[in-house]
């Protein structure tokens, strides 16, 4: 039998005692005895799973080992769990354990339980640390810091400084950033797929101009989800509130700058659809995607199970509207060689068999023709106004919105205050919010003058097309259907509307 001395070192760093000092100092304990030597270099010893320390462990359960030597007791673990555990079997093969600087005695109850108690400080220390780098980490990330990680596809990284503080930020590669905004407008078109987006990418000889990688749908989808493109504004601020989003920065901050994307420390999900809980930072980089066009993107990317068209539905212009009564499923239209050449068919009943299906044969030609009697009808509710001009009332809306927003952080800000606030400072809060409160009502008034009449006036296109359905195009027809109807239930003989309007 023989003594063993284990040394362990995770990282090479400055403040970090080396693999040879260890030994040198353990060498000295083991003078008079034989010994072997077990060493495991860039290993954490927050788990057990160590090359050498497993060739250790079979040697002590083989009865070759009396001893096991080392410079201190966090070399073999930082976890009392896994600690306690090796104590135990240490015992079990009869195995002194000895640590050079702590100088413990496991042969008595008090020194196994002083060694218990400075395995708890050494793992204290260790979650402490890990801690102190999450809280850094965390406070670093909201001022906008270069965090590490592969610059994104669509950007170079540049040395810049941040309050005085050296950092790095992006800025854009032009080659790299076209094809980033060929993907977007063309995922904007809702007659594209991802698929689609892949095909013309292979078929067209755009490849990757970094790493030289094959495009994917999946890496298609990625860049589509990251905010780190997006020109910030009002729009992508509500969107992320919307979305249950921690946002970081003041909605004055929206300036066009593109965003980062963190999990944060009180997420609950890691999932990249849901933003709930994520944290939102506004960037120092500028983005180089329109929002409208990010926006679309984003909800087309949520939203790929419902009625948005993912894929070229050109058997009828209600495709994507329609769902069965029943389960809730699409409707899908099938073209058959009958007097009634198209038909349709709940997806659920056609894959899984788990649904009845709608009650009966759907013909398409009939359904369509009942749609448009009741559009027709619909239409007969509104009245049209004389023609306005977008460009300058959504500027206005905006103004008003961002302006609506920084009178609720006003209240919300003098609120806090009421708690402790004496008769006079009382009286000023309830006249300022009093004040500001009158602010937001004409405001929200404005604001909702201004959608009645882009509303109304918006039906005039709907009103023209509907008037000369048979000779506009099937696209057309598609966006009239996508303006007034928001989902169409078919089940037994029924058929249900949810209107947009």
């Amino acid at each position: 039998m023989y003594d063993a001395i284990y040394t362990r070192q995770s990282v090479d760093k400055q403040d970090s005692i080396s693999i040879e000092s260890q030994f040198a100092m353990c060498e000295h304990e083991a003078r008079e005895t034989d010994y072997k030597k077990y060493s495991d270099k860039g290993y954490s010893g927050k788990n057990l799973d160590r090359p050498d320390f497993e060739r250790l462990m079979t040697d002590i359960r083989n009865g070759l080992i009396k001893r096991v030597i080392v410079y201190k007791l966090d070399r073999i673990s930082r976890s009392i769990l896994d600690f306690s555990g090796l104590i135990q079997e240490f015992e079990k093969y009869d195995v002194e354990f000895v640590s050079t600087t702590e100088k413990f005695d496991t042969s008595t109850p008090v020194g196994r339980a002083m060694l218990n108690i400075c395995i708890v400080f050494a793992q204290l220390e260790r979650e402490t640390i890990q801690q102190r780098v999450s809280d850094t980490y965390h406070s670093r990330s909201k001022k906008g810091y270069y965090m590490g990680g592969k610059v994104p596809y669509g950007f170079r990284k540049v040395d810049t400084v941040i309050d005085g503080i050296k950092t790095s930020k992006y800025v854009v590669n032009e080659e790299e950033s076209e094809q980033i905004k060929l993907l977007y407008s063309m995922y904007a078109d809702s007659n594209n797929s991802l698929y689609d987006i892949l095909d013309y990418l292979i078929n067209n000889d755009i490849i990757q101009l970094r790493g030289r990688k094959a495009w994917s749908t999946a890496r298609i989808s990625e860049i589509l989800r990251n905010p780190i493109y997006v020109k910030s504004d009002l729009a992508l601020y509500e969107f992320f509130k919307s979305q249950g989003a921690n946002i970081i920065n003041d909605v004055s901050e929206f300036d066009g700058r593109g965003c980062y994307l963190y999990t944060g420390t009180v997420s609950k999900t890691s999932k990249q659809k849901d933003l709930t809980d994520k944290e939102i930072v506004i960037a120092p980089h500028e983005g180089f995607v329109s929002s409208d066009v990010w926006l679309q993107c984003r909800l087309r990317c949520l939203n790929n199970q419902q009625s948005t068209k993912t894929c070229k539905g050109k058997n009828s212009w209600l495709t994507g509207k329609t769902k069965c009564g029943n389960c809730g499923y699409a409707v899908i239209v099938r073209k058959a060689k009958t007097k009634w050449a198209r038909y349709g068919v709940c997806s659920n009943k056609e894959s899984t068999k788990t649904c009845k299906g709608t009650g009966g044969t759907i013909y398409f030609s009939l359904v369509e023709e009942h749609i448009l009697g009741a559009i027709k009808e619909r239409l007969t509710e509104f009245q049209t106004l004389s023609d306005y001009k977008k460009d300058e009332v959504q500027p206005k809306v905006k103004q008003n919105q961002l302006r609506l927003i920084q009178l609720d952080n006003e209240i919300d800000e003098l609120l806090t205050k009421v708690v402790g606030a004496n008769t006079i400072l009382m009286d000023y809060i309830n006249k300022k919010v009093q004040e500001l409160d009158e602010k937001r009502k004409k405001l929200q008034q404005e604001n909702i003058a201004i959608a009645q009449t882009v509303k109304k006036n918006s039906m005039d296109t709907v009103y023209r097309h509907v008037e000369n359905w048979e000779d506009i195009s099937f696209e057309d027809k598609q966006s009239v259907i996508d303006i007034l109807i928001k989902v169409i239930h078919i089940s037994n003989g029924e058929i249900v509307i949810d209107w947009n309007i």
